[in-house]
């Protein structure tokens, strides 16, 4: 069984390790509903002006993470890949943020084309999730969480998956004091 490899240059998780002031925390997902308890574990800690960047090969579990998100921050309609669309928002059912999900596999490099979705704008008052956001959208917030998800890969039905939660900045400082049971 091969190892996946994630990006930044194929180095997956240790190339996020030497970020300044980042934060680490490596976690085992057993299932699809775990990634998805996850999720609504990390929406617990979430708040407006959040940005989250997923980072994992096709299959990995980011929109099942991000489904996760959606219930755990309470957000109308169902989360689905905007692979197609580009960007979908979820309002919010009650008083919490909205969840702005999206998909950039098929965004060229650099803020340059996400400034057309206006992530600036909605980041104050959303949680912002960015699937395949590597190189495109850390300009956006010196202060981000990175959810690498990494998977085996190749001919297996293997739903095993290593997520490390690398919190950048000021505002992930205590990501590692969080109770991440049953993960932890």
């Amino acid at each position: 069984m091969e190892a996946a490899q994630n990006s930044p240059a194929a180095g997956g998780a240790a190339a996020y390790e030497n970020t300044p002031s980042a934060v680490t925390v490596k976690l085992a997902v057993d299932a699809p509903e775990q990634m998805r308890a996850l999720g609504r574990r990390l929406a617990s800690v979430l708040r407006p002006g959040d940005l989250v960047m997923l980072t994992g090969e096709l299959g990995a579990g980011k929109t099942t993470l991000t489904r996760g998100l959606g219930e755990g921050l309470g957000v109308r309609g169902a989360v689905t890949s905007p692979t197609f669309v580009i960007a979908r928002v979820h309002p919010p059912l009650g008083d919490g943020p909205a969840l702005v999900h999206v998909d950039a596999y098929r965004l060229g490099g650099g803020l340059d084309e996400m400034e057309d979705l206006d992530l600036d704008v909605s980041l104050p008052e959303s949680v912002v999730v960015v699937e395949w956001g590597d190189g495109k959208v850390e300009e956006l917030s010196d202060d981000r969480l990175q959810v690498l998800i990494d998977r085996a890969v190749g001919d297996t039905d293997d739903e095993r998956r290593s997520v490390t939660l690398l919190g950048v900045g000021a505002r992930w400082a205590g990501l590692r004091n969080e109770s991440w049971a049953p993960w932890a």
